[in-house]
């Protein structure tokens, strides 16, 4: 592991670390200071690529600024370790105690087979801020678990440093967790309105110009683009994506995963209600480049759950294996250059149909109480089915 750490990274050079170091700094040395707008007009030497994220996650980033490069790197590669940490910690430990197996000869495994899918090294190399985000989620679905008071403030403010998390508000919504939805909701907008209140210029810059400007991100057909919109973008390119159909399909996802969520509802089934959301995420967000598949490892948790169910053969065992196979693959890869034709549509576009199988099939169930949830916190009592007071005499 502390080879992969100390040279896989390098192959992708830190990029967007290293995009978040330079944004900061040109942004307190440009005219204005934190008040300007300096922060999106920064693009990287060459390119196109900038800025993208909210001011808040700005904010968040701006000690590094005070850092040399080589201590600023140490930062992010010791925070995004320890996002790691902690959400194998969050999803391996339910697994670990409820199939009864030895725990660090299990955490060992486990954080060797991590190292080897693709989404977690990427988004390590490229020093990404979603395996961060994704902790944030995990401590709140232990949060929400447990009844705690303080859950949904790990959604609001993933929420307030990338947009994408913000479907998680949803899942908070759609399974009646009120207070917890409104707790994100509070903490999302209060950062945001926080960096409004110490970043006007860039705030003013980013709701009105730089969100909306797809440029900034990259090319929309690239085939790291594992997204509704990005299957799209490769069967139009090289014009752009049709809005509608991109539109309706997102309208579709949603429908499909807000049903699908309301099913764990009924059973008490957090850990699969998060799951769910983050595939729907993926498919959903107008750019899913490959590392932000992070957001599959709580389902990936799920398969490997049930698939440890003795007889641990068959499906189940056949269906997960499958799923950490493809996200290792670099299969899309082989259509860097030419996504075109039946086998790039379908091989091209491997990790979205990954992305929709697993919400069209993720197993729902209730919670074991044998166990503690997301590695903390006693399990609540699953609620009766629907109808089932109604039917008992």
């Amino acid at each position: 592991m502390t080879t992969f750490v100390a040279t896989v990274p390098y192959h992708r050079d830190w990029f967007d670390l290293w995009v978040y170091y330079d944004a900061v700094r040109h942004w307190t040395d440009a005219g204005g200071g934190l008040r300007g707008a300096g922060l999106y007009d920064y693009r990287v030497p060459g390119q196109a690529y900038g800025f993208t994220y909210p001011p808040f996650a700005a904010l968040c980033v701006l000690p590094l600024s005070l850092l040399s490069w080589p201590a600023a790197l140490v930062v992010g590669i010791v925070a995004n370790l320890g996002a790691l940490a902690l959400i194998l910690r969050r999803l391996a430990e339910p697994v670990i105690r409820r199939h009864g197996l030895d725990r660090w000869p299990s955490y060992v495994l486990i954080l060797c087979l991590l190292a080897l899918l693709e989404p977690v090294y990427d988004s390590i190399s490229f020093g990404q801020v979603n395996l961060l985000l994704l902790a944030l989620v995990l401590t709140d679905a232990r949060l929400l678990s447990t009844g705690s008071r303080w859950a949904g403030i790990g959604i609001g403010l993933a929420a307030a440093i990338k947009l994408t998390p913000a479907i998680f508000i949803g899942h908070l919504l759609v399974t009646r967790r009120w207070r917890a939805a409104g707790t994100a909701v509070a903490v999302a907008v209060g950062a945001t309105l926080l960096a409004v209140w110490l970043a006007p210029g860039a705030s003013h810059a980013y709701w009105t110009s730089a969100l909306w400007d797809t440029s900034r991100i990259g090319d929309l057909s690239y085939v790291s683009n594992q997204s509704w919109q990005g299957v799209l973008a490769r069967l139009s390119a090289p014009a752009e994506p049709d809005r509608l159909w991109w539109a309706c399909g997102v309208v579709a996802v949603v429908g499909l995963w807000a049903y699908r969520v309301d099913r764990t509802r009924a059973v008490g089934d957090v850990r699969g209600g998060i799951a769910l959301t983050g595939a729907a995420a993926c498919l959903v967000s107008p750019v899913t480049w490959v590392h932000h598949l992070v957001w599959l490892l709580p389902a990936l948790a799920v398969l490997a759950d049930r698939a440890l169910e003795p007889p641990r053969r068959g499906r189940p065992l056949t269906v997960a294996v499958t799923v950490y196979v493809v996200l290792c693959s670099y299969v899309v890869w082989l259509w860097r250059y030419d996504a075109s034709g039946v086998d790039g549509f379908v091989g091209g576009n491997m990790f979205v149909w990954t992305e929709l199988a697993l919400l069209l099939t993720l197993p729902v169930r209730p919670p074991d109480p044998a166990i503690r949830a997301l590695s903390g916190g006693p399990v609540r009592p699953a609620p009766e089915p629907r109808g089932a007071a109604a039917a008992t005499p």
